[in-house]
């Protein structure tokens, strides 16, 4: 069920830009929150350790796009309820 559920929230992920923006842009959510989860990002892209090589094309990408749906899950978790 989990897989299937990051697979849709891939496939809305240009509608969580501006929750991003103002989880980002928000006073009430804690510095550490937000460097958490920038650095987590910044770390996989200096060190992109794969599980499926890039070389392979289409299967490449996967791992890449699950750490992403990952980091943007743990960052809708930290954020603030209205």
């Amino acid at each position: 069920m989990k897989f299937w559920r990051r697979v849709k929230f891939l496939f809305h992920f240009r509608k969580s830009v501006p929750f991003v923006l103002s989880f980002f842009r928000s006073r009430e959510v804690e510095g550490m929150k937000k460097w958490g989860g920038v650095g987590l990002v910044v770390l996989y892209i200096i060190f992109p350790w794969d599980i499926i090589p890039d070389f392979l094309v289409l299967f490449g990408i996967v791992d890449d796009v699950a750490v992403l749906t990952f980091v943007l899950q743990q960052i809708v978790k930290m954020a603030p309820s209205l």
